[in-house]
């Protein structure tokens, strides 16, 4: 083979690398002598520094979070995807914590409810999508209804039929004034208590 200057090279058997004729001789001793092959990836290490190479590329490493032993080349793929440690968070609650305890964490925490603003029920978390969709107080559920009169819904007579929410009102009005009170009394017990 020749080289872009049109110098003759020839391929070392040992490191298969191109070498101008000339000094074939004395690289393949220098080669021979010298140099080995990575039996892993297959690149030219020199002898005295084959397991220096072999540990910090190859070697088996503990895992930082799991201390689990894992092949170098899988390492990062283990500790973004596979590592029981690694940081997740929860779908409810967005709350990060190791993806050891995300199934408990969110067996708890999917059944929370939180109140459909729709409907006026309360829904577990884990099925809040699937309600999304079916609730009878969705704007898709009540395409239909949207349509009757204003007339109608008042039974005939031009009034409105009073509906549960009026009734749900009342009872956030009486909640929140009990829990002022509830606040107030307790703050006053407490300031007699620090005298």
């Amino acid at each position: 083979m020749a080289t872009a200057t049109g110098e003759i090279t020839i391929v070392c058997n040992h490191c298969d690398r191109d070498i101008p004729s000339p000094n074939i001789d004395l690289h393949r001793v220098h080669c021979a002598r010298n140099l080995e092959k990575c039996k892993i990836c297959g690149d030219m290490v020199p002898k005295k520094h084959a397991e220096e190479h072999f540990l910090n590329t190859h070697a088996p490493v503990a895992c930082s979070m799991c201390k689990e032993t894992i092949e170098r080349e899988v390492l990062d793929s283990h500790k973004g995807e596979i590592c029981p440690k690694r940081i997740v968070t929860c779908e409810f609650c967005e709350f990060p914590l190791p993806a050891v305890d995300l199934a408990e964490h969110q067996e708890v925490c999917g059944n929370r409810t939180e109140l459909c603003h729709q409907c006026r029920s309360y829904v577990r978390l884990r099925e809040i999508h699937n309600h999304e969709t079916k609730c009878p107080g969705s704007v898709l559920n009540n395409v239909e209804s949207s349509r009757i009169p204003r007339a109608a819904e008042g039974g005939g007579n031009g009034r409105r039929r009073r509906d549960g929410n009026g009734v749900s009102h009342k009872r956030l009005f009486v909640t929140i004034a009990i829990t002022g009170i509830a606040v107030l009394i307790g703050s006053l017990f407490f300031q007699r208590g620090a005298k």
